[in-house]
């Protein structure tokens, strides 16, 4: 299987995966995070827009400087043979919060992706409009599974989400989402994040970083083809709390990016 070998190529800015902060880490990445946030004051427009991150804080210069940054236009993809994704997501409570920057979902143990015959455990957040593209189109929003190994690496799955037929699976989380920044909310609801997957599982994959401050690389993506739905109300909804929180795309540079046969 061709991504049984690293795609990405090693940078001078690629830093230790332990030490790696992104919106919906919990513990002691969660923590850094939030000093982060705090102290550098990053955003998405004005004087934190992410065409300054970089300039913020000496750990932001990945940002800048990084070569394989996320996310990226998603077109002229090889295909390849890859191993594939086997999501396995359980029912759970939902806990919630709006921290400022997207609305995050923080789920309980239990719930996993296994890729290249790894297991990682899931989190996951919203953006509107999606960050990456798919031959220059923009999504009205894309969701990021974001999963961490128990070697604290980092993998992120990828839906875009279209205008269409109202989700049910998205339609408990909207409905709890927290107006202002604050702390995790027990919604006391249960959600079933598999149902948020789309039926079709063909994906494009690279090697990427985070696409919030401080950008470390060493993350890897896989973006799914096939967009699933939300009515516009909700597209809407999300739109009002947040009109823009998606990071420009970024140049691919000399990585490989592979499409799924």
């Amino acid at each position: 299987m061709i991504d049984r070998v690293s795609l990405s190529r090693r940078t001078l800015l690629a830093c230790g995966l332990a030490a790696v902060a992104c919106p919906v880490c919990t513990g002691v990445v969660g923590t850094s995070l939030a000093r982060a946030e705090g102290s550098h004051g990053w955003s998405y427009d004005g004087e934190g827009a992410p065409e300054h991150w970089g300039s913020l804080s000496t750990d932001f210069k990945a940002c800048d400087l990084g070569l394989e940054q996320t996310p990226i236009d998603i077109r002229g993809a090889t295909r390849a043979e890859l191993a594939g994704v086997a999501p396995s997501f359980s029912p759970m409570p939902l806990k919630i919060l709006n921290n400022g920057h997207t609305i995050q979902a923080n789920c309980e143990p239990g719930s996993r992706t296994v890729i290249n015959g790894e297991p990682f455990d899931l989190l996951h957040h919203f953006h509107h409009p999606s960050e990456h593209l798919l031959s220059g189109k923009s999504f009205d929003l894309e969701l990021h599974f974001v999963h961490k190994s128990a070697a604290g690496r980092l993998a992120v799955l990828g839906v875009f989400i279209q205008p269409g037929a109202e989700s049910a699976a998205l339609a408990p989380i909207w409905a709890a989402m927290p107006k202002e920044a604050g702390d995790e909310q027990a919604a006391g609801v249960t959600i079933t994040p598999g149902d948020l997957l789309p039926a079709d599982r063909g994906f494009f994959r690279y090697h990427g970083s985070l696409t919030t401050p401080p950008c470390s690389e060493g993350v890897l993506w896989t973006v799914f083809k096939s967009p699933i739905e939300a009515s516009p109300a909700q597209i809407r909804q999300f739109a009002a709390l947040f009109p823009v929180n998606a990071r420009p795309a970024q140049p691919l540079n000399q990585r490989l990016l592979l499409e799924s046969l």
